[in-house]
């Protein structure tokens, strides 16, 4: 039986109850949680998750403060850019 892969919404519903750097930080945990870019590597090494992350990161510390569902669409187009890149 395979996991169920959450949604952007799925993953935003369930950390709503959390403000601020705490949302981040699970969305990012709940994403990581359900990586599984390690299975198709290109070049030998490919971590999707990881460089999404990196790239919202940035997004946001040059002013683009997003949180709850919205960081969780960032996340989404910023993962199908990546694999979609390769």
């Amino acid at each position: 039986m395979s996991k169920r892969i959450l949604t952007a919404e799925d993953i935003a519903s369930r950390t709503e109850h959390l403000d601020g750097i705490s949302n981040i930080r699970a969305i990012n945990r709940l994403y990581r949680d359900q990586d599984e870019s390690h299975l198709y590597p290109i070049n030998g090494d490919f971590d999707a998750t990881e460089r999404a992350i990196r790239r919202a990161r940035a997004f946001r510390q040059e002013g683009g403060e997003v949180l709850g569902l919205e960081y969780c669409y960032l996340m989404e187009q910023i993962l199908s850019d990546i694999v979609n890149s390769y």
